[in-house]
């Protein structure tokens, strides 16, 4: 199953989507494993034509390549593995789109792109050295996307133990807190990451996530910033949505990644 629209071959590619179903450190709700094959079935209803931009998603050559599967749990091996054809993507001048499985996944990307900044919408600071003995859970996501970006931006923060709090107020972390998102002006400058908890939205709206928060942001907030942010990217991710709802969850994260490939396209115009 491809996304919809998603249709372009490799070689004609402006735009590659790999699918990262790599589940091993969620810590609340399993199923992340699940979350490409989730984006993809339910973004099969979707209009083609994006009215904003005048352009149809099929005509923007996306190229879907598939699932890279991990061997094993071992994270390590995955982000190399699943780094590799990233960098031969962005070695050929594509735009790396990522869609998870778990928050970790887009370290592979991260570091293939070696970008100035990462840009996250996320309810977590995932800032902590380690979570139940493990340097590599999701919740040190962050923390490892400092060890290649000069500052990380993370709209939406809600959660995190006090440590957390404690390193966000460093000088290479920007926090912007739920209730100040719809107001907030990015100042990006450099190459920019651009990543999609989709926990960031309120749970009302994502029951299909390992680790929902109440308090969150509203759909609308959540466009508001992909197309504030898109025309700065050199990649995207949309991570942590499983299979544990009736598809609203998968259809919000797939609206969002169709929107990402629409602004960004359009910035390029």
């Amino acid at each position: 199953m491809l996304f919809s629209g998603a249709n372009a071959s490799r070689n004609e590619a402006s735009y590659i989507l790999f699918g990262a179903p790599f589940d091993f450190s969620t810590t609340f709700i399993p199923g992340t494993r699940f979350g490409p094959n989730q984006l993809r079935k339910f973004s099969a209803h979707f209009e083609d034509y994006d009215p904003r931009t005048k352009t149809h998603f099929s005509e923007l050559l996306v190229h879907d390549f598939g699932d890279v599967i991990p061997e094993s749990s071992h994270l390590p091996t995955y982000l190399d593995y699943l780094g590799g054809f990233i960098t031969e993507a962005v070695n050929d001048n594509l735009t790396p789109l990522l869609i998870g499985g778990e928050h970790t996944v887009n370290l592979a990307a991260i570091r293939a792109l070696q970008p100035d900044t990462y840009v996250c919408l996320d309810a977590h600071l995932d800032l902590r050295d380690s979570y139940q003995d493990n340097s590599w859970s999701h919740a040190t996501s962050t923390l490892n996307a400092l060890e290649v970006v000069d500052h990380a931006i993370i709209l939406g923060a809600r959660s995190g133990c006090e440590e957390e709090w404690d390193r966000a107020i460093e000088s290479d972390v920007t926090i912007i807190p739920p209730e100040e998102v719809s107001s907030w002006e990015p100042n990006l400058t450099g190459s920019v990451y651009f990543s999609i908890d989709i926990d960031a939205a309120d749970s009302s709206f994502v029951p299909g996530t390992g680790t929902p928060e109440p308090f969150g942001l509203t759909t609308q907030e959540m466009l508001h910033v992909v197309r504030l942010v898109s025309p700065h990217a050199s990649g995207f991710d949309i991570v942590e949505v499983n299979d544990r709802d009736s598809g609203q969850t998968a259809i919000l994260g797939a609206k969002l990644l169709r929107e990402f490939v629409h602004s960004h396209q359009h910035s390029l115009l």
